[in-house]
């Protein structure tokens, strides 16, 4: 991949996923593992139209298509900066799709496109006031959620979503309940969810959550998900996630531990 299609304050990063590479800014929101167990959770098949909501660089998409998870894609997000590199990923990877530039905590208007088959969504993990934000604005908007941020989304969801079709996110675990009530709220019923613990002998600190539109009560907890063995090595779940197997010893995926405590 030719390094002249960065910026100064861009670097290239290799997938090491059927050639795939990501743009990212170095002082940005940087994806981390969150994405990554997230695009492996997602059920999407592969003739699917899937949307991303609050993309950032675009991460999501382009591992959904390096996993053969959707066909078109429709990455959003509300900074203009974000859905520029976002487009110059999309379009590097040459994927199929349309990136919109739209405030998903707005009410959905004629920007929005109808009848997804899928969404995906690593929404911000800090409630209102409740961390410290930032003083990079790209990344503190990542990180930070303003009032309503999560209702917005998942009106939006509901409004961007075809009949059953299903709604995959992560987000902390000490606030799922809370986080599975509101997208009752909306009409998104949460069917199955997965427990994410960084150590065999830790507490779980994030959840993957699937939820599909209109559809009856029945939730179904998946086997959790251990990130390291006691002695700090990685667990061979999390290796194959990652392919670490099948990449090159000299040349593996760098990836960023989950920042949520």
């Amino acid at each position: 991949m030719n390094n002249d299609v960065l910026q100064p304050d861009e670097t290239l990063e290799d997938l090491q996923l059927n050639g795939f590479f990501l743009i990212q800014k170095k002082k940005g929101f940087r994806f981390g593992m969150d994405a990554v167990l997230l695009a492996d959770f997602a059920v999407i098949r592969p003739g699917d139209t899937v949307a991303d909501f609050g993309t950032g660089s675009g991460i999501l998409p382009v591992l959904l298509a390096g996993r053969n998870k959707g066909s078109f894609y429709y990455p959003i997000d509300i900074q203009p900066d974000l859905c520029e590199l976002a487009a110059r990923n999309m379009a590097m990877n040459k994927l199929k799709y349309k990136v919109i530039c739209h405030d998903l905590t707005k009410k959905p208007d004629q920007e929005l496109p109808e009848r997804i088959d899928a969404i995906v969504c690593n929404p911000p993990y800090s409630e209102p006031n409740a961390a410290l934000v930032s003083p990079y604005p790209v990344k503190s908007i990542s990180r930070n959620q303003s009032e309503g941020t999560l209702n917005g989304f998942f009106r939006s969801a509901y409004f961007v979503l075809k009949g059953r079709g299903k709604l995959f996110m992560i987000y902390p675990a000490p606030a799922m309940l809370s986080v599975m009530l509101q997208l009752r709220q909306h009409h998104l019923e949460p069917k199955r969810f997965r427990m994410i613990y960084p150590a065999i002998d830790k507490k779980a600190n994030l959840v993957l959550i699937e939820a599909v539109k209109d559809a009856k009560s029945g939730l179904h907890p998946q086997p959790p998900l251990i990130i390291r063995e006691k002695n700090g090595d990685l667990t061979n779940e999390l290796k194959s996630i990652y392919h670490i197997g099948e990449q090159k010893e000299t040349n593996r995926i760098h990836f960023e531990e989950m920042s949520c405590e």
